[in-house]
């Protein structure tokens, strides 16, 4: 980061820490676990004994108490670093549904845990494989009986469900015809994912083109205790709103990162590589799209900053939120087939590490929701459109 920004950055002390941190896992960490698709247990460990990711989680429980633009500096400094936070960011954003509609019971029993690291809250069992993103239409149910739930149903996408130990889930309690509104009769569960496993509830991990831990969740009569249940019956679905727009600055600035690396290593390999007798970052051909994609780069950190600033405020965000997710995300894949371009060959060679980060970025314009959806929100809901699904 240049002298400039570094002044004007306040959380530039915490940026150096979490960079001291991921130099203790380099490249041939990630690669490694990249090759066997392994969960980076020990960046985990070390995260969470820094105490980082318990950043949001308030100072009474064991947290930080810091701002979202703390967890933002965070993840990016993480993806900028050459890491890879994805093994480990829905604790961040997960944690404001238990946060703002949690029990104080509940509170007190799981966050500090989660804070000192003894649980991990790592697993979001939203996704189906026949509803996508029509999140009201899943099939998944809860029926109450007595002092438990019974849970049927399938996850799908359920990223870190076997280094997890509590789910957030989210399952229809009241049929969708027996209820006005599709989006009512949702409820949202803090499941203890070690109490079941095996009794009612199936993880079978998806082998992908990134390493993402991603797995099918299912459940067959898998009971949790009435306690479970977190808010309000039926209100789930605005429960899971309420942190999406969390989500998606904090994966923005994961990408932000992802898109800073790849410009970093692009420069550094254009400023060494000699073709005809002189560095190849001498040829315009190479300069420009270094030049755009930086420039792509600080226009969606400026809507990231905004959109941080709205959500700290407790000002209406969701626009914020949604457009710098797709900004960031289409910066970060710019600047990925820019590094790919700059390296020619040597950029698909596993050893520059530069074809991993390819991979793992080009899931954020697909998750955690398509850049179509976030047209579709933009043009009904900030210009006025008929809604078009």
């Amino acid at each position: 980061m240049d002298q400039t920004l570094a002044r004007q950055d306040a959380w530039a002390d915490l940026r150096g820490e979490v960079a001291k941190l991921c130099a203790q896992f380099p490249g041939e960490y990630w690669r490694k676990l990249d090759a066997e698709r392994g969960y980076p247990t020990e960046f985990v460990r070390a995260l969470t004994e820094a105490g980082y990711l318990a950043a949001l989680i308030p100072e009474e429980y064991g947290g930080a108490g810091l701002p979202l633009s703390a967890a933002a500096a965070i993840l990016e400094t993480i993806q900028e670093q050459g890491c890879n936070g994805a093994a480990c960011h829905a604790q961040m954003y997960i944690m404001g549904t238990v946060l703002r509609h949690g029990s104080a019971e509940q509170k007190q029993r799981y966050l500090p845990k989660i804070a000192s690291g003894e649980l991990r809250l790592q697993a979001f069992g939203v996704t189906e494989p026949t509803s996508g993103t029509d999140t009201t239409s899943l099939r998944t149910t809860a029926r109450r009986e007595g002092d438990r739930w019974i849970v049927n149903g399938q996850k799908v996408w359920t990223s870190r469900a076997e280094h997890s130990d509590l789910m957030l889930l989210l399952a229809r309690t009241t049929p969708r015809e027996q209820v006005k509104k599709k989006t009512e009769g949702l409820s949202t569960f803090l499941v203890d994912m070690k109490a079941v496993l095996g009794k009612g509830l199936t993880i079978r991990p998806i082998r992908t083109m990134m390493n993402h831990n991603s797995c099918e969740v299912f459940f067959d009569n898998m009971e949790i205790p009435a306690d479970s249940l977190v808010g309000e019956e039926g209100k789930g679905f605005r429960y899971i709103l309420d942190g999406m727009n969390a989500e998606r600055l904090l994966i923005a600035a994961e990408c932000i990162g992802d898109a800073k690396w790849f410009i970093a290593k692009a420069v550094a390999y254009a400023k060494e590589r000699r073709v005809f007798g002189r560095p190849i970052g001498q040829n315009q051909g190479i300069q420009f799209p270094i030049a755009r994609a930086y420039a792509q780069m600080r226009a969606a950190e400026l809507m990231v900053r905004e959109g941080c600033e709205k959500f700290e405020a407790g000002l209406n965000c969701g626009a914020e939120a949604n457009m710098a997710k797709m900004l960031a995300a289409e910066a970060s894949w710019a600047a990925a087939e820019m590094c790919v371009q700059t390296h020619g060959g040597f950029g698909f060679a596993e050893e520059y590490d530069v074809e991993r980060k390819f991979r793992e970025t080009r899931l954020y314009q697909v998750a955690p929701i398509s850049t179509n959806l976030i047209l579709s929100y933009l043009a009904e809901h900030v210009l006025g459109l008929p809604r078009s699904y």
